[in-house]
């Protein structure tokens, strides 16, 4: 249960001063459901009011704060014309002016010779100083409540940002007295203010260098932001060293015949992350090793001898990949393998119905079936196993933790493998799967051909497409990638639907167009015939980021590449070079690029290093946005930027490793407090692991 201190933090929006249940939900797509929320959602600027100059000496373009006398009142000479109100002191003149305003309004606002203090920007016009829309207008005796600096936020069309410093504002007022869960000794080295305090300084910055991630108060809940997710991690793995696991150790016959079947030898990077699981499912305690390969490094092969141990063994394996394309896909590559090695093997998706899927569902509860490959359909009640030992998770990053332990649900001490083709920068490695042992697959199979990348403007579409023309006319097979509009689902399918007529109209009906708003039925047909030759060129959304495999495809054309990360990029050029014919990517790019952009383009034409290439991104990009996609599954910092603050990420790792060491339950008065810190930065899922106490 969420301790009773943070009830007032977790309260919905709605509740707040000025947010009534519209501007709530506005307020909501900012920040997030709850008054806490409000406290993550930090300044990016300030305005700083303090500057309080004479007329005379108010210099054009600056924000000023000046106290006037109203002397008379200008209405509009016709409906287009502005509102204007004259003020003096003792050394010129100041027009306030209004446009749209109505003038009963600004007379009660502003009357006849009454003292005023007025705050906005100021321009000199011709010869007189003017404020166009005054930011704030108050009676002189109140002249303290706007002489500050006034934090700016990020903001969403529709809310007022005064609506919104004020709803802060309140859960500021608010803030409980929280007990210290930071080590004494290690909080006076970093010179940090206690947590209430550093709140309330990140949200009342008074000069630039307060908004940087240098500041010591975002330092200090960039910490505690890191020391949560560390310990929820530690607290998660130690969960899982404690639930009892057991031994899994097939005697290897099934897996010889799969390498008897291979067409080429195991690279020593397969061969020895075969090694770490094999010991990892032998031993007594539960597996949960992530498994890391580049794109074409061969994963599926290594999860498919661990399965066949579990196999060997007498026990059942299951495969769980994001997206119905993905999982068929899986079930085709093992299909002849498992044959050669007389398993059987079979898919269950949501697309499964009646009479088939049945069958599936009553062979795999009765133990008959020993493989399973699917997608979410896998977690589903009705989903039983006889004796599932193994879970292997493609794509990790589409699913979260939760999910994981779903799936592991389904049997007694199942172990755990989970694999991503996105290489993961070090530290995000530490933040996402830090519960986890890892091992990276770091070579290519033999036989993989190099891709030549290739940055073409835009403006030369008609050149690629004569050049794609002639490739065509030789036999080679196209993807063609449209760009990410606006994160939108619907312009992205507009701008993939116009780019697939234009090049119909080139190429005759030889053009398949796939996107996400699809059919899996019709997907797979268009991908099928795109496979077979039946389609020379596939135009597509994101939707053939993941995992597709046509070794017939040479060539990658993605359009405005810089609207992609660099992570996606590669895993799009990854759709290539798979067989044994040289294979391109296209880049084609906006010229009018930012730096950025340029520095991505110009990193992909370097390497095929997915792992430098990870790291590289998280550089340019910072953590938020690294998989390219929303639903990365990383967890969302909110207060931490991995790139500035990865020397604390380290900290709170060896700080959450000695917690557990030393107080494993979280019961001491420092436990106690870190328990109210799991909740208030939402990692309930590992507090409830911890024993009631």
């Amino acid at each position: 249960m969420r301790p009773a201190i943070l009830f007032p933090l977790f309260r919905p929006l709605a509740g707040l001063p000025g947010l009534g249940a519209k501007l709530a939900r506005l307020a909501e797509r900012l920040a997030g459901p709850h008054a806490v929320d409000l406290l993550w959602h930090l300044p990016s600027g300030l305005i700083d009011r303090r500057f309080a100059p004479k007329i005379a000496e108010a210099p054009g373009g600056r924000i000023a704060t000046l106290t006037v006398r109203v002397d008379g009142h200008a209405p509009p000479a016709a409906p287009r014309h502005p509102y204007k109100v004259r003020c003096t002191d003792e050394t010129g003149v100041l027009e306030l002016v209004y446009f749209h305003a109505r003038g009963e309004w600004i007379q009660r606002q502003l009357p006849q010779g009454r003292t005023v203090v007025v705050s906005g920007r100021v321009e000199w016009f011709h010869d007189t100083l003017q404020m166009t829309h005054p930011d704030a207008v108050v009676p002189v005796e109140e002249r303290a409540g706007i002489e500050t600096v006034e934090p700016v936020y990020p903001m969403t069309a529709g809310l007022p940002a005064k609506t919104l410093r004020k709803a802060i504002r309140t859960v500021l007022d608010d803030l409980p007295d929280l007990a210290e869960w930071q080590d004494a000794a290690w909080l006076a080295r970093q010179r940090w203010p206690a947590w209430r305090d550093a709140v309330r300084s990140a949200h009342t910055p008074t000069e630039e260098a307060d908004l940087t991630p240098s500041a010591p108060a975002r330092r200090r809940l960039a910490y505690d932001e890191l020391l949560a997710n560390q310990l929820a991690l530690a607290l998660v793995r130690l969960q899982q060293r404690r639930l009892s696991g057991r031994a899994v150790a097939g005697d290897g016959r099934l897996r010889a015949r799969v390498a008897a079947a291979l067409p080429f030898a195991l690279t020593g990077a397969q061969q020895r992350a075969l090694a770490e699981i094999d010991a990892d499912m032998a031993a007594d305690r539960r597996m949960l090793r992530l498994l890391q390969g580049d794109v074409g490094s061969g994963k599926t092969v290594v999860a498919l001898m661990a399965m066949l141990n579990a196999v060997e063994a007498g026990h059942q394996a299951a495969l769980m990949a994001p997206t119905e394309i993905l999982a068929r896909q899986h079930a085709e590559t093992l299909a002849p393998l498992c044959w050669a090695a007389g398993v059987e093997i079979a898919v269950l998706t949501g697309r499964e119905k009646g009479r088939a899927r049945s069958r599936v569902l009553e062979r795999a509860a009765s133990g008959e079936l020993p493989l399973v490959v699917g997608t979410h359909a896998l977690f589903q009640e009705e989903v039983a196993f006889r004796d599932l030992a193994l879970a292997v998770i493609d794509e990790q990053h589409r699913f979260g933790v939760h999910q994981r332990l779903q799936l592991s649900g389904k049997g007694r001490a199942v172990d755990v493998l989970v694999m991503t083709a996105t290489p993961i920068p070090r530290t995000l490695t530490l933040t996402a799967y830090g519960d986890m042992e890892v091992s990276r697959l770091t070579e290519k199979p033999p036989g993989r051909q190099p891709v030549q990348t290739v940055t073409v403007a835009l403006d030369r579409l008609e050149e690629v497409a004569a050049g794609i023309r002639r490739k065509v006319g030789e036999g080679a097979r196209v993807y063609w990638v449209c760009p990410l509009v606006d994160e939108s689902e619907q312009l992205d399918l507009a701008a993939a639907t116009e780019r697939h007529a234009y090049l119909r109209a080139l190429f005759g009906d030889r053009v398949g167009l796939v996107h996400g708003k699809m059919k899996g039925t019709d997907k797979d047909a268009v991908m099928a015939a795109f496979a077979e030759g039946r389609l020379d060129v596939l135009v597509a959304t994101t939707v053939i980021e993941v995992g597709v495999n046509v070794p017939e495809a040479t060539v990658m054309v993605v359009e405005h590449a810089e609207r992609f990360g660099l992570a996606q990029l590669h895993q799009l050029r990854g759709r290539v070079g798979r067989g044994d014919k040289p294979s391109t990517c296209l880049l084609l790019f906006d010229p009018h690029l930012t730096e950025t952009a340029r520095r991505r383009l110009k990193t992909l034409r370097e390497t095929e290093d997915g792992f430098v290439i990870a790291e590289e991104d998280l550089r340019l990009r910072g953590a938020g946005e690294l998989l390219g996609t929303r639903q990365s599954g990383l967890p969302e910092f909110r207060l931490a930027d991995l790139a500035e603050h990865d020397d604390l990420l380290a900290a709170a790792r060896d700080d959450a490793r000695l917690i557990v060491e030393r107080d494993a339950d979280l019961q001491s008065p420092r436990g106690q407090a870190l328990r109210t810190l799991l909740y208030l930065f939402e990692r309930d899922a590992a507090a409830r692991t911890l024993r009631s106490g």
